[in-house]
């Protein structure tokens, strides 16, 4: 309605007349005192080069009542919500769940449904926190091993927590606040692969399409985004879809800690804001009795 579109700004509680006439807008404004109204008539006319305002002072009349009536409006005085009521619910925050693993010290948040939407994620543990040692190893060297992964099957979403030493070939200074985003995100890809490839083939396998460091609680925490263009099968290959990741990483007792967030790329639109807020919640806490350093008892699988 008219009247929606000119609420751009919530109306001064003594505003309690619109009126469209023609090209103009029409406010009244009441004067308690006398029980006039002054009428500001703003010219709307997109020819003119100038708006023409003028005032003047009118009682209310019956007459005025009656095209109120015909506008469907029930009384004189008219309510304005604020802008951000027009937009409520197209940002909606989700409801996120927290997640403490006091095997290894971290802690993150992820989101476990979208309320306007009506939507609500399949999450799945399908790796329990475990000490570094009895880890999964992403790659044959078995430098970084997953310490735990949660899955959504239905909607190809993953979560999952990874630790290993830094790559002595990428990152060779024992000073981490010289570390760059770009160096630790290159060190922990290199670690990630399954196969033993070179750089080269590597590189084309991954690429990293944004980097940054910032500094939280004295600890730096490098955070990246990433492709995989090597596709889980011929299918999402041809068809040019790949894994679309957000990344964090963060140092403790010469180990690097990141956690890894990731959908197919047609979804990263949708999902890209919400693992956005997974990966910035990522933090290193303090340890419990229950820690175990990734160091400790290397030869223990259980």
């Amino acid at each position: 309605m008219v009247l929606h579109s000119l609420c751009l700004s919530p109306c001064p509680s003594n505003n309690n007349l619109i009126l469209p006439n023609n090209n103009n807008l029409i406010f009244r404004n009441n004067n308690n005192n006398n029980n006039t109204s002054k009428v500001v008539i703003l010219n709307q006319n997109k020819s003119d080069q100038k708006r023409d305002f003028s005032t003047s002072s009118l009682k209310p009349t019956s007459q005025t009542r009656r095209d109120l009536m015909l506008l469907g409006l029930t009384s004189l005085s008219l309510t304005c919500l604020p802008l951000s009521a027009t937009h409520a619910g197209e940002e909606e925050d989700p409801k996120m769940a927290s997640f403490t693993d006091e095997v290894n010290a971290y802690s993150y948040l992820y989101p476990v449904e979208l309320p306007s939407k009506k939507f609500v994620f399949k999450w799945v543990e399908s790796r329990k926190p475990e000490r570094y040692s009895s880890a999964a190893p992403l790659s044959p060297n078995a430098r970084l091993r997953i310490v735990s992964e949660r899955v959504d099957i239905f909607d190809n979403l993953i979560i999952s927590v990874t630790i290993g030493p830094p790559n002595a070939s990428l990152i060779n200074l024992k000073d981490k606040s010289k570390w760059t985003a770009k160096d630790v995100a290159d060190s922990v890809l290199a670690d990630k692969s399954s196969l033993r490839v070179t750089s080269t083939e590597r590189s084309a396998e991954s690429s990293v399409l944004d980097a940054h460091t910032d500094e939280i609680d004295g600890e730096p925490y490098w955070y990246y985004e990433y492709l995989i263009r090597k596709s889980p099968n011929t299918m999402s290959e041809e068809s040019g879809i790949y894994r679309h990741y957000l990344a964090s990483t963060a140092e403790r007792d010469g180990y690097l800690y990141s956690i890894s967030a990731s959908t197919l790329s047609p979804q990263w639109k949708k999902m890209g804001p919400l693992f956005q807020q997974t990966v910035s919640s990522f933090r290193l806490v303090s340890p419990t009795e229950n820690y175990v350093p990734p160091f400790k008892d290397p030869w223990r699988f259980w």
